[in-house]
């Protein structure tokens, strides 16, 4: 009995991580029916509802939250002791899943997955470049790094792997045509670009001399949900842009982009790495999450 209640909930976890029941059946070699019957056993043993089912979408309820969370520790388990018995001693191997932003991650991942590919020679990397907020267990990662975000989920743990100072930047063509701003009023005539992603725009915090916050009072024409995209609209005259440093750092150095109010403090970004709670990380999240944080500017 204790061995079917298992059984259930590995499938009650792997239709929340795929977002249906008929993948979720599928891992398992079952039907969509039996895969929704797994559930369904679930609640009525626990006595309560553990999923809101829309002909769209599947959510977790409250209880289907704590389950869930319990269910990885489960899971966890069985992989640590799967482990254990097949004598890795912890050695990193098989498939890490990464979601990254496409310009950091690209700057930041790639030179750093070559140099644990050469130690780790076991372990394949699926990278995923993207400037949007993917839900992270359900598309399937084992790791998000993102720039700004603390954890929007419970399900998930935050660990900052460095800290940014974003600056504004603007081509000198630009600022020729354009004129260069003196002071944070002064952007009031000037184009920004700004990053806009599902909805949620970017908000320019800026600190003057005297010690007071506000917000960029200039117009904005172009919104992109690229941090690249917005670096090259920058480098080609568009506008002003507010991009984290360590992205636009060479461009600086080689007068592709000059920085704009230099003496403002435009706040701080944390690049963050974000994975499932779980009681035991698999030695190949572990060890790389690590290396990120040993090998990351400021890490």
């Amino acid at each position: 009995m204790a061995g079917s209640k298992v059984n259930d909930i590995l499938v009650f976890l792997s239709v929340v991580e795929t977002g249906n029941f008929a993948s979720a059946g599928k891992a398992f070699g079952l039907s969509r029916s039996t895969a929704g019957k797994a559930v369904a056993r679930l609640e009525d043993r626990y006595g309560v509802r553990l999923l809101n089912r829309t002909t769209r979408a599947i959510s977790l309820t409250e209880d289907g939250q704590k389950l869930y969370l319990q269910g990885q520790a489960i899971q966890a388990a069985i992989a640590a002791a799967d482990t254990s018995m097949v004598g890795t001693d912890g050695i990193p191997s098989g498939t890490l899943r990464i979601a990254a932003p496409d310009a950091l991650g690209r700057r930041l991942l790639m030179p750093l997955v070559q140099k644990f590919q050469k130690e780790w020679p076991d372990v394949r990397f699926e990278i995923s470049f993207s400037d949007s907020v993917r839900r992270i267990v359900r598309d399937g990662f084992d790791l998000a790094v993102r720039v700004g975000i603390t954890s929007p989920d419970t399900s998930l743990i935050s660990r900052t792997l460095m800290t940014d100072r974003p600056v504004l930047c603007a081509s000198s063509a630009y600022l020729k045509d354009w004129g260069t701003p003196k002071n944070i009023d002064q952007l009031s005539t000037h184009d920004l670009l700004q990053f806009s992603s599902f909805g949620q725009r970017q908000v320019w915090a800026l600190q003057d001399g005297s010690g007071f916050w506000s917000n960029a009072p200039g117009r904005v024409r172009l919104r992109l949900d690229s941090a690249e995209g917005l670096r090259e609209a920058a480098m080609s005259g568009m506008g002003i842009a507010f991009l984290p440093g360590v992205l636009v750092k060479d461009d600086l150095n080689a007068g592709r982009l000059v920085q704009v109010l230099p003496d403002l403090d435009c706040g701080k970004l944390p690049i963050v790495a974000l994975y499932p709670h779980k009681r035991f990380l698999e030695p190949r999240v572990r060890h790389f999450i690590d290396l990120l944080a040993a090998e990351l500017p400021g890490g």
